[in-house]
């Protein structure tokens, strides 16, 4: 597939039918102002090769999100301009969009198990052009961790905050800045933490002003609205 078959009208016509279960959306990046995004979990290889193919014919080197490690593997060989990305599950091309935010992004994660949800938020958030760093392992059972970053918070556009068990880190951390927090609930927890239920719950209940709640493990999600809020107050 090239070019000349996207839609003539690209006013009326911004996709096409590839098969009865997908349908090739050309001008998605046109409408939001990002790159292409694909959500990979369900999608099976033939699906998402044909994707890939439509994509990369066009110009257009999508991100695929949650993808399991075999299927990750067989893609990146099939398409070597794609690279598998393990602890977060993403497929991305090798070769990153450029930068276009000024104001970096900060990704911080309770401990060493949410990690993947981390890293999932801070390489989407590069992928969708924002510099990126990283504060791991920063979580509340030892305060003192965040209060020695404290103050270099004010100096993000956005702060992507991932926390599992009972999720108190957004709270803490928003109560430290004046910087919008972005709170990402990890499925990571004992029994009572209902598969990240409590973590969101203890979010979306913050006392602190400025906490925004997503999905419980929305990594993605959290890196495309601290794109969009980057991308506002920079005026692109």
């Amino acid at each position: 597939m090239n070019p000349a078959n996207k839609p003539s009208d690209q006013s009326q016509n911004s996709y096409q039918r590839i098969d009865e279960s997908l349908t090739f959306d050309y001008h998605r990046s046109d409408r939001r102002g990002l790159p292409e995004v694909v959500y990979g979990e369900g999608k099976n290889e033939v699906q998402l090769n044909s994707l890939l193919e439509r994509l990369l014919a066009i110009g257009t080197s999508p991100l695929i999100t949650r993808l399991p490690a075999v299927l990750a593997e067989k893609l990146a060989k099939s398409f070597p301009q794609m690279a598998h990305y393990p602890k977060a599950r993403l497929l991305a091309p090798r070769e990153m969009p450029p930068i276009e935010l000024k104001q970096a992004i900060a990704v911080l994660s309770a401990g060493a198990s949410d990690e993947a949800v981390a890293e999932e938020a801070a390489l989407s958030a590069r992928f969708l052009g924002a510099k990126v760093e990283r504060y791991f392992d920063v979580g509340v059972a030892c305060l003192q961790r965040i209060l020695d970053i404290a103050p270099e918070l004010d100096r993000f556009s956005s702060l992507i905050v991932v926390a599992g068990m009972e999720g108190a880190l957004p709270s803490v951390v928003a109560g430290l800045t004046r910087t919008p927090v972005l709170a990402v609930p990890t499925s990571v927890g004992y029994g009572a933490n209902l598969g990240g239920v409590s973590a969101l719950l203890g979010m979306i209940n913050s006392c602190s002003g400025g906490v925004s709640v997503f999905n419980i493990d929305n990594g993605f999600g959290a890196a495309y609205q601290a794109v969009l809020i980057g991308r506002k107050i920079e005026g692109i």
